[in-house]
């Protein structure tokens, strides 16, 4: 897999997406079940099971909640195509830019190490704490 060297405004973007994200999904796990008010059910008794499947009445969103939902999905959808579109891409093979755009996504993650370094730096550690 090659090494990419991603501008750093690329970079920010991604990660600006990801927090996004993650605050839209935050956000969406307060909100009740639908967004429309609607009544509560209870499904049927299943079969081998005990387990009745239910919701409770949706009071559905409020003006102020359908607003967020709405501003946290079109900041998704701008931080998305920023991404998508920048210029890096352009910069790639054709059969590269899958990998690269997965490889950013993983930016912030330390890299795996090798096992002969991972070792390496076992030993290092043990002799540094054995010399204290």
């Amino acid at each position: 897999m090659p090494t990419y060297t991603f501008p750093q405004d690329l970079r920010d973007s991604q990660l600006a997406l990801h927090q996004t994200h993650a605050a839209y999904e935050q956000y969406a796990r307060t909100l009740p079940w639908s967004a429309d008010p609607m009544p509560g059910w209870e499904g049927d008794k299943q079969l081998h099971s005990g387990y009745r499947s239910a919701k409770p009445d949706s009071p559905g969103y409020t003006d102020e909640q359908r607003q967020e939902v709405a501003r946290l999905r079109a900041e998704l959808l701008e931080m998305s195509i920023q991404v998508a579109m920048h210029p890096f891409w352009a910069t790639l093979e054709r059969g590269d830019v899958v990998e690269g755009r997965i490889a950013l996504q993983h930016t912030r993650e330390p890299p795996a190490m090798p096992e002969a370094a991972a070792a390496e730096a076992a030993a290092a550690e043990a002799a540094a704490a054995e010399a204290a």
